[in-house]
């Protein structure tokens, strides 16, 4: 099985636009969990309890990691497996974070 090309990928979370490398294979998915992701977000941030992008961002990643963890069936090797997996997904966010502050991209207040 050959390996996919990796490339950039645009995505928008609460009207930011992020620039994430994914594999091509994996654009489609990862776009879906992008407009997941940011339904969660603005449902967070209407609910006016929360304020601050970089504490909604994490109380949706909170949310999800509980439903995730605490799902049906979810045995603890699956549950390593998943936390593996968050920690990955939140490592490319973060540089994907990093480098749109680089050029220029976030707004900080």
């Amino acid at each position: 099985m050959a390996k996919s090309n990796v490339a950039p990928v645009n995505i928008t979370i609460l009207g930011k636009e992020f620039q994430v490398a994914s594999p091509e294979d994996e654009h489609q998915t990862l776009l879906q969990a992008a407009n997941f992701l940011d339904k969660r977000m603005r449902e967070i941030r209407s609910s006016g309890k929360v304020l601050g992008l970089e504490r909604i961002a994490v109380m949706a990643a909170l949310n999800l990691s509980y439903e995730l963890l605490n799902g049906p069936n979810v045995d603890s090797e699956q549950a390593s497996e998943l936390q593996q997996r968050i920690e990955l997904i939140q490592n490319k966010i973060d540089d994907a974070l990093e480098q749109s502050e680089q050029i220029g991209l976030t707004d900080n207040p």
